[in-house]
């Protein structure tokens, strides 16, 4: 529990207890002198503070704020790739676009959410939401992620694999969506700090790596609608695509596996990068009616560098991430990914 939620809780308590404070305090100590039940919760409070965040200071510091609010701007497209049945195969690939967004941290915690923007700036016009939470401590990681794709493409080859057609026909018929929950825990937490390379919550003093593993349970709905190609596209596509539409709603629940490093190579400077597979099974529907349970496989790759103010007041960071789905069945095999980069300009502040 934060300590803001500590403070309230505790105020709360006092005032029907009637322990007697006549004035607020934050400071922990203060609050637990109000009676025997609020140090009993300073003390609780105190003891998960060291267990979830504890750290070696020789390799990882604390930043000095409890609050960050951060600035994003993102570019990145996505690529879709269809091996058919007879040799075929559907490449798709989009023209870059960007989203912007705006995320407040409080200790561990933080949320934000990105729109498009492309249309503004003179882009294409794609629409695309995202809505993520996480929660980073040293020990462990936790994120609630929501991304909605309705977006056009372009369909670059299509046909026989080894001689496909050159194209550049545009394809608007997308629906995908995705919502997922990821929970990983980091075996060498006391000397590495993920929240240091991509949540801007921590210092990363010295270079230091770590593996780490947890669950990923994610929903997953695709929806590409070919009935309005040519005629002689359409001819080539799998007959049990049922009225040229090729469609995915499955739930996943997946183990992730993975490892970070974060190199400190200069003052004040931090590179991070982080691999990590998550294999697990699939359950749902595979373009068929028929409900099937099947092997899936997902892989997020993340690279990011970032810069601390001599006072770590203010941070920048340039961020990669490549993430790529596959999903198999009896006569095709797709394979979707986003590739996105994404400049980062935030502030560390105290409110109390």
């Amino acid at each position: 529990m934060s300590r803001f939620f500590t403070v309230i809780i505790l105020s709360v308590l006092s005032l029907l207890c009637g322990t007697g404070a006549r004035a607020l305090s934050f400071n922990l100590d203060s609050i637990a002198e109000w009676g025997k039940f609020p140090r009993f919760v300073v003390n609780t409070y105190r003891w998960g503070d060291k267990f979830f965040n504890g750290y070696d200071t020789t390799f990882v510091k604390s930043t000095g704020y409890k609050f960050n609010t951060k600035l994003t701007t993102e570019s990145w497209a996505d690529g879709y790739r269809f091996v058919l049945p007879n040799n075929k195969y559907i490449y798709m690939q989009s023209d870059p676009s960007t989203s912007a967004g705006l995320y407040l941290t409080y200790l561990a915690v933080s949320a934000g959410y990105d729109v498009n923007i492309s249309k503004l700036l003179g882009g294409v016009d794609r629409s695309r939401q995202r809505f993520r939470f996480g929660f980073n401590c040293m020990l462990f990681a936790a994120e609630f992620y929501m991304i909605r794709n309705d977006v056009g493409t372009t369909i670059k080859r299509f046909g026989d694999k080894h001689k496909p057609m050159r194209l550049n026909l545009s394809f608007n018929a997308i629906n995908n969506y995705t919502w997922g929950v990821d929970a990983y825990y980091f075996f060498n937490h006391k000397r590495y700090s993920e929240a240091a390379s991509f949540n801007f919550s921590r210092i990363q003093r010295k270079s230091q790596g770590a593996f780490y593993t947890g669950f990923s349970i994610y929903t997953q709905k695709l929806d590409f609608d070919f009935k309005g190609l040519p005629q002689d596209l359409r001819d080539q596509l799998p007959e049990n695509w049922y009225d040229y539409h090729y469609r995915v709603n499955t739930h996943n629940y997946a183990v992730r596996l993975g490892y970070g490093y974060n190199w400190v190579f200069a003052r004040h400077w931090v590179l991070g990068v982080s691999e990590s597979p998550v294999v697990g099974v699939r359950k749902g529907f595979v373009n068929s009616d028929i409900e099937k349970v099947s092997f899936s496989l997902y892989n997020r790759t993340k690279l990011s560098v970032v810069w601390n103010s001599p006072d770590n007041r203010f941070f920048f960071g340039a961020l990669g991430k490549f993430d790529v789905a596959i999903v198999n069945e009896e006569k095709t095999t797709y394979a979707g990914g986003v590739l996105s980069g994404e400049a980062v300009f935030g502030v560390r502040f105290n409110l109390w």
